[in-house]
């Protein structure tokens, strides 16, 4: 501990509150709360504490740290929970899968709305139903609806659709859009559509099923049987949609269980939803776990998974039961609006139920780290096979791809411990030349690489303790001299080339033929194929956008940002060949003479 710190400790106050933990770079590595914030801190810095893995390194990384007081501790613990959210701090037990329940969204601002499945509320006006269970579930009851209630699904513009007099799409023609965009639908009767639907969704119907139940008797006497029809099935849908488990109205059924179990380096909960007494919902959360008590990653658990939920039961229980369980159970019951319950399940059914979830979790630690150690094995074969030193943690992969020499590109894809970390792949356009060049392409797209992790970019680092070459010896060659230019030389390099699975080292004349199905064969061979889908995806996009645009290229007057407005006005090169001079002449930031040369490239012969 510096002396910055041991001042810093000394004078906190005994209040409870936040502590936000920073490093030497000023970033957020850790937020805690505190009943009484001086006692609290200051415990990370006895030796006690250094006998947890995470506390220890915790510590060796803190620079500086800062507080906020609060009235309570439960206004601590809340504000936590919000600082955790913002700040993702790399020592904070974080959510891997932390998925929100999904919410129906419709903005009614606007003119035509239409209903979308969300994950997150936002402050913006709209409204949001739900939550509800599962995005599945959701899904199939919109999808019923758009057969019922024939309301848009796209997101087109459709004031600029009415100007133009655009034709509509194929779900109008289908009957399954009412056509706004035709403008024949005025927005007094889609939006009594609208609100019919909102009445669906929402569950307040009775209303709704009355005025449909005498609608559909008066359409049955007046031998409209077409119409009589489709309430008929209206109102069949509201019953349906009556028995499907919302997430956000728990009854005194409903009750969450969560189980944790441990592994060596990872540990898992397992949760169960009940709702209604039926198990509507399960799903596994991994844990990075560096030997802290089961309990306190149970609290920190129950924080971040209640943060955003609103569909919180009177009952929860746990395996085991959290830290500070009193304190979580006042949060939960204010969040709620009525008493929640936090019990360790210890005998009848609910044991029962628990302990089928700590076996779920014991199973999946099971998996992953089996998993992992699989990944581990594989690469330590892959570097006895190459001559390496080390198993390499980090695993870079290059693939280049072009078309004729056009829209050159290449890719790099990152697998860390053996597992692909798609967070740091790279895509690379090749700037320094144009035409079809292999060598020289893989050449500047190492140096550009290697320089953005020397100059210490983050998004480049750590550097990589093997590279893969997708090519033969003429790539390797080229990739290597780009090692040496820079002074990476130590960096392991090979290439892998396609035809026999071959790789080649630098300096060995024979190349490498790893025994085919096996670990590490299944490892590197699997590196250069996401590489090459990778390379292969970004190409096909870029060929696909030099095709849509490439033609306003040709074009005298009109550059990148030109090009821009074009498309952005018109939305299509299609469009802005049927579109007339006075359109085109209207756009602003094309002169008249622009417009004219763009309008005569596509009007050769001087007619529309």
């Amino acid at each position: 501990m510096n002396k910055k710190l041991e001042k810093k400790i000394k004078n906190l106050p005994q209040n409870p509150g936040v502590y936000i933990m920073r490093d030497v770079d000023g970033k957020v590595i850790y937020v805690g709360k505190a009943r009484v914030l001086k006692n609290r801190v200051s415990q990370y810095f006895r030796k006690e504490a250094q006998k947890y893995t995470k506390v220890a390194a915790m510590v060796s990384h803190i620079d500086d740290f800062e507080y906020i007081i609060t009235d309570t501790e439960l206004e601590a613990l809340i504000l936590e929970c919000n600082l955790i959210k913002k700040f993702r701090p790399y020592y904070n037990i974080l959510l891997k899968d932390d998925k929100h329940f999904p919410y129906v969204r419709v903005d009614l601002r606007e003119d035509f709305p239409r209903f979308t499945v969300v994950r997150k509320v936002k402050d913006d006006g709209a409204k949001y139903y739900g939550p509800f269970i599962a995005a599945h579930i959701i899904r199939d009851v919109l999808d019923q609806i758009g057969r019922l209630y024939p309301l848009r699904s796209c997101n087109n513009d459709i004031a600029r659709m009415i100007a133009r007099g655009e034709r509509p799409c194929l779900n109008y023609e289908m009957g399954r859009c009412i056509g706004p965009c035709t403008g024949r639908v005025s927005k007094e009767e889609y939006g009594e559509l609208v609100k019919e639907v909102i009445s669906v969704i929402s569950g307040s119907n009775n209303a709704l099923k009355k005025e449909m139940v005498r609608k559909m008797e008066k359409a049955a006497e007046e031998l409209n049987f077409e119409q009589a029809a489709l309430l008929r099935d209206r109102l069949a849908l509201i019953d349906r949609i009556r028995e499907k488990q919302r997430a956000g109205f728990p009854n005194l059924n409903d009750k969450d269980v969560f189980a944790i179990e441990k592994g060596l380096e990872t540990a898992v909960v397992q949760a169960f939803l009940f709702r209604n007494g039926k198990l509507n919902y399960a799903q596994k959360y991994y844990l990075d776990y560096h030997n802290e008590p089961l309990p306190e990653m149970m609290r920190e658990f129950l924080q971040q998974y209640y943060t955003d939920q609103s569909g919180i039961p009177k009952h929860i229980y746990t395996l085991p039961r959290p830290d500070d369980h009193e304190l979580l159970e006042e949060w939960l019951s204010a969040k709620r609006g009525s008493k929640v319950e936090i019990k360790e399940a210890v005998r009848g059914d609910n044991r029962k139920l628990a302990e089928l979830a700590r076996k779920n979790a014991l199973d999946a630690v099971k998996i992953k780290e089996g998993a992992k150690k699989q990944r581990q094995a594989a690469a330590g074969n892959l570097a006895k096979a190459l001559g390496l030193p080390e198993t390499p943690g980090r695993i870079e992969c290059y693939d280049i791809s072009n078309t004729q020499g056009t829209n050159n590109v290449a890719s790099m894809v990152v697998f860390t411990d053996g597992k692909p970390d798609r967070k740091k792949y790279r895509h690379f356009r090749i700037k320094s030349f144009e035409g079809a060049n292999d060598f020289a392409s893989m050449n500047e797209t190492l140096e550009r690489r290697l320089m953005r992790g020397l100059q210490g970019d983050e998004s480049f680092l750590p550097m990589p303790d093997l590279i893969i070459i997708d090519g033969g010896k003429g790539q390797l060659s080229a990739a290597r001299d780009a090692l040496f230019a820079l002074g990476c030389e130590d960096i392991p390099i090979v290439s892998l080339a396609k035809k026999q699975e071959e790789i080649f080292v630098p300096g060995r004349e024979e190349s490498i033929l790893l025994r085919v199905g096996s670990p590490e064969y299944r490892l590197v061979t699997g590196i250069r194929d996401e590489a090459h889908r990778f390379a292969i995806t970004y190409h096909r996009k870029l060929r696909e956008k030099r095709h849509h645009t490439g033609e306003l290229d040709l074009i005298e007057g009109v550059g990148g940002t030109r090009k821009r407005t074009l498309l952005k006005t018109f939305g299509s090169i299609k469009r802005l060949k049927e579109a007339s001079l006075k359109d085109i002449e209207a756009v602003k930031g094309v002169p008249r003479s622009v417009a004219e040369t763009v309008y005569r490239h596509f009007h050769p012969d001087g007619k529309d």
